[in-house]
């Protein structure tokens, strides 16, 4: 936060001339966050800037979080964090170099865990986010603004694939050759596209789009959730979202950025542990197609990573950012092996397939 603006963008969340400390928190790469504690008063803030490069309509974002706010109307099923007030009623500050402002009350004795140390806490995870869309279900999920199109659209990002490998230079395309062959030989885009075509069998739903283990809070002191966070992405979504993030980021044994490709697996034990948490709350919500394909939510999710990867790559890295030449490539295939294990894994344990 320039000093410049310091003063302007904590005015005008809290009393004027009130002095307090900040603190960055997190790494800052979409959204830059701080913490206020006001030294007289001791209230704490959690004041955050919408990354308007991401999030192109940041008033979008904030309406949603504040329709959901509004349902939850004080019930204590679930715990959202309470957005601070702006004194002229605006949903967002907006600064003079036009960027947008929000604060939330912080909630003091938590802790966010990058990674699940144990299947313990990638359980209560799993059931925390499925707590949110079950006691979302009679809330109107087309209420919500759609805050990044196409977010989840596999079909959306198999055109951008297809588009990749059209103006791809030779080089490329050749190192790519054998990533793009497992990708076309599967037919999760072809699934995806039945899917949505049956809005009976695999309704609309709140999903959070973001459903990982960092955008939960943990207490300090007894390990119990206490809420999820990062509500940006929250939008109207079908099933395999929220639950095949987290089998993609929780059940494998590494993230993208592993190299050492064979030793990446799925962790099954953590596998079922999310898979049992998230059941736990939502299998009474779910259809019964949705149920009969509930093991497809980790495929279609970590192929739709593997494509986008690919398709960056083959696109000379315009996406993604990266810290070497050929991290999409690795991130790719790094994707695909965790596709061909969960794969195997499904087949062995449950006998499912697409």
């Amino acid at each position: 936060m320039k000093k410049t603006l310091q003063k302007e963008v904590i005015n005008a969340f809290s009393e004027p001339d009130e002095k307090y400390t900040i603190e960055q928190l997190g790494n800052g790469l979409i959204n830059h966050t701080f913490r206020i504690s006001e030294k007289s008063s001791g209230k704490t803030l959690l004041i955050q800037q919408i990354n308007k490069n991401v999030f192109k309509k940041p008033l979008d974002v904030q309406d949603n979080y504040l329709k959901l706010f509004q349902y939850k109307n004080g019930s204590k099923q679930i715990l959202f964090p309470s957005p601070v007030e702006l004194k002229n009623s605006q949903p967002l500050f907006i600064d003079a170099d036009g960027n947008y402002w929000r604060a939330f009350e912080f909630l003091d004795e938590t802790v966010t865990l990058d990674v699940p140390q144990n299947t313990k806490q990638a359980y209560a995870t799993a059931k925390t986010f499925g707590q949110i869309t079950a006691f979302l279900s009679s809330f109107n999920a087309e209420e919500l603004n759609i805050v990044i199109p196409d977010f989840h659209n596999l079909a959306f990002r198999y055109k951008q694939f297809e588009d990749a490998l059209k103006n791809a230079k030779g080089e490329r395309l050749k190192k790519a050759a054998t990533l793009i062959e497992e990708v076309r030989k599967r037919g999760y885009k072809k699934f995806y596209e039945q899917l949505i075509t049956h809005p009976t069998d695999f309704p609309k739903r709140v999903m959070h789009h973001d459903a990982k283990i960092a955008n939960v809070l943990f207490d300090k002191k007894t390990g119990n959730v206490i809420c999820a966070i990062d509500f940006d992405t929250t939008m109207p979504g079908y099933f395999f979202s929220d639950l095949g993030d987290m089998i993609r980021s929780m059940a494998c044994s590494s993230d993208e950025h592993n190299t050492d490709f064979e030793k990446l697996h799925i962790r099954k034990d953590f596998y079922k542990a999310i898979l049992n948490g998230y059941l736990e709350v939502m299998n009474d919500y779910l259809t019964t197609e949705e149920k009969k394909y509930i093991h497809s939510a980790g495929l279609i999710m970590i192929y739709m990573q593997a494509v986008r990867f690919i398709a960056d790559y083959l696109n000379n890295d315009t996406y993604y950012q990266i810290s070497y030449a050929e991290q999409n490539f690795d991130r790719g295939l790094n994707q695909v092996t965790l596709l061909k294990n969960l794969e195997e894994f499904l087949l062995e344990e449950y006998n499912f397939s697409l």
